[in-house]
């Protein structure tokens, strides 16, 4: 079994319980705007079954179904501050303190030609 197939069967508990709540989340969203689960999957172009997976909050569901799901219901704003640089405390802390810019050195072109 590979790495992506552990993950997706056994996640961490915090990252299942997390999916699990934007799983919820995304099925009040959509039975508050009165939307079947046939409407919301052929709005983003998908099947039944995905909305399904993605409302019940399953780890294999891909993160583009989630995603496409909270833009169908107007609330993808707040997923551009995931993973945001600027608001990332400790990775902060962490290169003021060890002065490193760069996760890797960048090449430097060769001008002899």
């Amino acid at each position: 079994m590979t790495a992506k197939n552990l993950l997706s069967e056994a996640p961490p508990y915090q990252v299942e319980q997390a999916i699990k709540r934007l799983g919820g989340n995304l099925r009040t969203a959509r039975l508050r705007r009165n939307l079947t689960i046939e409407e919301v999957a052929e709005k983003i172009g998908t099947g039944p079954r995905a909305v399904i997976g993605a409302e019940k909050g399953k780890p294999s569901t891909g993160v583009v179904v989630y995603t496409a799901l909270l833009w169908a219901y107007d609330l993808l704003g707040p997923i551009s501050a995931l993973g945001d640089p600027a608001r990332d405390e400790e990775g902060l802390s962490l290169e003021r303190s060890s002065g490193r810019m760069r996760a890797r050195a960048t090449e430097e072109l060769d001008s002899d030609f």
